[in-house]
């Protein structure tokens, strides 16, 4: 069977949250751009969810920010967390300048329907669904695009440059020869949901206790809540039975008690394999990976989807440009990555630094997750501590501002 060929100024693999950012930009700069999901659509649970005040300010800058909010979804202002049970305020983005001093909770498939929406009143801009990226079209040691299936048919999407935005087990990545460093982890997270009780706490990141550490991110009606264990320990918690599991969520947070007993089955609960890792070279000619495809990121601190449009928009700014030209120079591509890993680097520094605590806390075999000196020290420096985390979670190391208008 004959490939049908498509030619674009860009293509890219992977319709998460990076691919569909850069693709919107670049069809707004006026280029061709075609994006490809292997699903079907975007409704897939468990995905981060959180919308940080950066996108927030980049949706508002491209005029997009109203239409956004009329969503349905969460505004929070601050995040609080229980440490043996005792409650204080980590983040406090009302003292981030308006009007992006808040973050927002929504379903990640609400996001990316959104920006493909959006992309749609674009000329420019095509997203292919059922499209798998399988293999990388290189000519003369230069990539040139990409071979997708769609169904029984094959797709030739030549390109100028070729973008890897599918994630962290990355098909398009292998096929570059590009093999990321891993970092390793010590925790795995459970995901599940737990209906929200009618007399629910304010906004609580994390319960930690002897119990270990649960996390709750309000949706409005339920939580999707988390639960942080050992590497690797899944299938021993499995054998302890569900209502061991029950109990152990019960005892992290009093409110949950009812809500823990709806769990009835190990379907209901998802397993995230936590990952840290980064590739030391993001690019060879005509070739570039952005996000989780570049960088898998910890969920610690919920910064996976920001840092991922972060790169997005740092590619759009630097690429749009050249390619108008019909040029995807070398030199551009390292000076994204130059840009984009700095912060990474940090980022993910600070979330090993983290790994050990909050490991150490899931894990507590005393009466108590942490020593009350902790306790002591986050009361006593709270003021200083929340304003810094809201910068530090809602924009971090270096926040993005588009080029593109």
């Amino acid at each position: 069977m004959r490939p049908t060929v498509i030619e674009r100024d860009c293509v890219i693999a992977g319709g998460g949250p990076a691919g569909m950012v850069l693709g919107y930009l670049l069809a707004r700069a006026g280029l061709r751009v075609s994006v490809l999901e292997k699903h079907a659509d975007f409704l897939r649970d468990f995905r981060g969810d959180t919308i940080h005040p950066s996108t927030l300010r980049l949706l508002r800058e491209l005029g997009l920010g109203e239409a956004f909010l009329e969503l349905p979804l969460s505004r929070v202002g601050s995040l609080d967390a229980s440490i043996d049970g005792v409650r204080f305020t980590v983040a406090d983005f009302t003292t981030l300048p308006e009007p992006d001093d808040f973050l927002v909770f929504a379903p990640q498939w609400d996001f990316l329907n959104f920006l493909a929406a959006e992309g749609a009143k674009l000329d420019g801009f095509d997203l292919h669904l059922s499209t798998a990226a399988e293999d990388l079209l290189v000519e003369q040691g230069r990539v040139a695009g990409v071979l997708a299936r769609t169904g029984d048919e094959l797709l030739e999407i030549r390109a100028r440059l070729t973008v890897a935005a599918d994630g962290r087990s990355s098909a398009l990545r292998r096929r570059a020869g590009l093999r990321p460093i891993e970092f390793g982890a010590p925790l795995d997270v459970l995901w599940f949901h737990l209906p929200k009780p009618q007399a629910a706490p304010p906004p609580t990141l994390a319960y930690v206790s002897r119990n270990g550490v649960l996390l709750t991110l309000d949706r409005g009606t339920y939580y999707q809540a988390g639960m942080i264990i050992p590497k690797g320990s899944f299938d021993q918690l499995q054998q302890a039975g569900l209502p061991a599991f029950r109990a152990r969520i019960a005892g992290s947070a009093s409110h949950v008690v009812e809500a823990a007993e709806s769990i009835q089955s190990w379907d209901q609960v998802k397993l995230l394999s936590v990952q840290l890792n980064r590739l030391d070279t993001w690019h060879r000619p005509g070739f570039i990976a952005i996000g989780d495809a570049a960088h898998a990121m910890s969920p610690m601190f919920g910064v996976g989807v920001n840092y991922a449009i972060q790169d997005a928009v740092a590619l759009a700014n630097a690429i749009h440009a050249p390619l108008a030209r019909g040029e995807a120079p070398d030199d551009v591509l390292a000076t994204v990555q130059e840009r984009r890993q700095r912060p990474v680097k940090k980022m993910q520094r600070l979330q090993r630094i983290s790994h050990r605590g909050v490991i150490r806390a899931a894990t507590a075999k005393g009466a108590r997750a942490a020593p009350r000196p902790v306790t002591w020290l986050l009361h006593r420096f709270s003021p200083r501590i929340r304003r810094f985390m809201a910068q530090f979670i809602g924009f971090g190391y270096l926040p993005e501002r588009s080029a593109i208008r």
